[in-house]
């Protein structure tokens, strides 16, 4: 029977050079002179930091930038607040890899409501979509493709 899975990954490789190329900038960058300003990837967790919050907002459209050149979706990132503390201020940005078991849900919810002739399983951190027919498969994809989903989506492993 075919199938495919339904996953959201990103490459962390080019995720590495992207933060590589972001620091390079803000040491370059002239309004960030003397700021000892930084980007530190740490696993799935970006590091900023800089002496306020301006600049942090900055080096988050400089991230942004270098990402999306990269082919990096920007859905998959999480910001969250700034921490002011004194002279330094600090964000993480969270890389997000993975469909999580309640989002997964309402994946499987969604497809179960449009009726189509096709069965889902959540397998960990992914969905794995399973029908007799290609086209169901395919319309599958159109639907998911038109839900509004928090996270970037992509569709592999599709086997006839």
């Amino acid at each position: 029977m075919p199938s495919f899975d339904v996953v959201s990954d990103f490459d962390s490789h080019e995720v590495k050079n992207a933060v590589d190329q972001a620091n390079r900038e803000v040491i370059t960058r002239f309004d960030f002179k003397g700021t000892d300003s930084k980007f530190e990837l740490d696993d799935q967790v970006i590091n900023l930091s800089s002496q306020s919050d301006f600049q942090l907002r900055q080096m988050i459209e400089i991230l942004h930038q270098k990402l999306a050149k990269r082919g990096i979706n920007l859905g998959c990132l999480e910001e969250q607040s700034p921490e002011l503390s004194g002279s330094v201020a600090r964000q993480k940005v969270v890389l997000r890899r993975g469909i999580d078991t309640e989002r997964a849900k309402k994946l499987v919810k969604h497809i179960k409501a449009a009726k189509m002739k096709v069965q889902t399983a959540i397998q960990g951190d992914k969905l794995r979509v399973t029908g007799k027919k290609r086209d169901d498969l395919q319309a599958v994809i159109a639907l998911l493709k038109e839900h509004d989903v928090d996270l970037p989506l992509q569709y592999e492993n599709f086997r006839d």
